[in-house]
């Protein structure tokens, strides 16, 4: 049954931010709820089709961006992408809203303020806070790894804390390091270029060299790790999905007083041999009763990379390959 819906927004400047220039985000949505809008003024006018989304959630998500727009927030392709996919209840949707008007902020530098972007960030960050182990699971993009990054580097700033390790397995695990020319830094700095890259946001280059001689800031790979006790320091072992049984019971037994430790990987991606199970897979399984020990898995929908990495996530995940 073809049915419409009106919309009369409160003011141009909202109309014209929640449509988008040239009304890009007008497209999209007719794209994800699969009907046809039609604009006039400061007015909307949503024709249903056949295969539209319910009309209740139409008019949910119509009114979550609008409230969303009041704020000062400029509305996004992302934006619109991501609270079209979770705004399917009164609650989603509330919850939602809640993230963009009462920002949850991760870190500062200056002027410059990083918030939690999606309801998931908002849940990790939290967990990180309040917890000693956490496990942030998911696709490339959601911020899993960059959220511990950030809040560590402002954590080491403002001298919450005396240092922050980075670690990760090298080479599928096997950490096959000779090969690679230079000393140890130099052979580990490649593997990781994009934890820096959330040092980055807090420190300059310069202090960040600084505090990589002064010890405040260390990178090692995993194997490093071991015959340590890592005291009053946030800790984050990224592409964590590449540890072995092994290795993963090393990394989470160097935890001692004081510290934090974030554990990052995507169960999706994993380069093991076939015949060894994950050691971040066994490790979510083993400690998902222990007290302080907390996991959050993000989805598709938190990316918030470019739009087409989500349909890209989504695409590789719905395949069923035939080798």
């Amino acid at each position: 049954m073809i049915e419409k819906l009106n919309i009369k927004f409160e003011n141009n400047e909202t109309f014209q931010n929640v449509m988008g220039s040239n009304d890009n985000n007008a497209k999209l949505l007719e794209e994800i709820m699969g009907v046809k809008i039609y604009t006039k003024g400061e007015f909307v006018n949503v024709k249903l089709k056949e295969d539209s989304m319910e009309l209740e959630q139409i008019e949910r998500i119509f009114k979550a961006l609008i409230e969303i727009s009041k704020h000062d927030n400029v509305i996004k392709e992302r934006d619109v992408i991501y609270v079209s996919k979770q705004c399917n209840n009164d609650k989603n949707c509330h919850d939602i809203v809640d993230v963009y008007i009462n920002k949850t902020e991760i870190a500062r530098n200056g002027k410059k303020v990083l918030y939690a972007k999606s309801m998931n960030q908002k849940k990790y960050f939290n967990l990180i806070k309040h917890n000693d182990v956490v496990f942030g699971i998911g696709p490339a993009g959601t911020g899993k790894t960059f959220i511990p990054i950030v809040y560590a580097a402002y954590l080491l700033k403002t001298n919450q804390i005396k240092k922050i390790i980075l670690t990760r397995p090298i080479i599928e695990a096997e950490e096959s390091l000779g090969f690679l020319p230079g000393d140890m830094m130099e052979k580990v700095h490649p593997y990781l270029r994009p934890l820096y890259d959330g040092l980055e946001e807090i420190f300059d280059q310069e202090t960040i060299e600084a505090m990589l001689e002064q010890g405040r800031i260390e990178v090692a790979p995993l194997a490093y790790m071991r015959g340590r006790t890592l005291e009053d320091a946030f800790i984050i072992l990224d592409e964590a999905q590449n540890t072995t049984k092994g290795q993963m019971k090393l990394f989470l037994t160097r935890l001692g007083f004081g510290s934090k430790m974030v554990i990052t990987g995507d169960i999706t991606q994993v380069d093991l041999p076939k015949s060894v199970k994950s050691g971040l897979r066994q490790a979510i399984e083993t400690l998902k009763e222990v007290k302080d020990v907390a996991v959050l898995e993000f989805e598709s929908c938190d990316i918030v990379r470019h739009p087409i990495v989500q349909a890209i996530v989504d695409n590789y995940d719905n395949i069923e390959w035939k080798e």
